[in-house]
């Protein structure tokens, strides 16, 4: 399979991407290297070979749920700089 001109300058539009003479020449070029090495991938003998998807064998290492006392509300308002009734107060930040 090969990449022309034509088919970057499609790809391109549907991507919304605008690539000058140069930038369109090398996009045609490194797709075409792309594919060339996708196809070399393909000629790999996979058979008997388990799919994987992860290549560590670890599986995830999950503490026991306990439950716990929180600290209040108040207490956590303690490290606010300023404060409104039982919420942090920030500056205005959206206009």
């Amino acid at each position: 399979m090969s990449v022309t001109k034509k088919d970057v300058a499609y790809i391109a539009e549907l991507a919304r991407l605008k690539f000058g003479d140069t930038e369109m020449e090398t996009m045609t070029v490194e797709l075409n290297n792309i594919l060339h090495y996708i196809d070399k991938l393909n000629e790999v003998d996979t058979e008997g070979v388990q799919p994987l998807s992860s290549i560590h064998d670890e599986s995830n290492v999950l503490r026991a749920d306990i439950e716990k006392t929180s600290i209040s509300t108040d207490q956590v308002l303690l490290n606010a700089p300023d404060r409104q009734d039982r919420f942090f107060k920030v500056p205005k930040v959206i206009g």
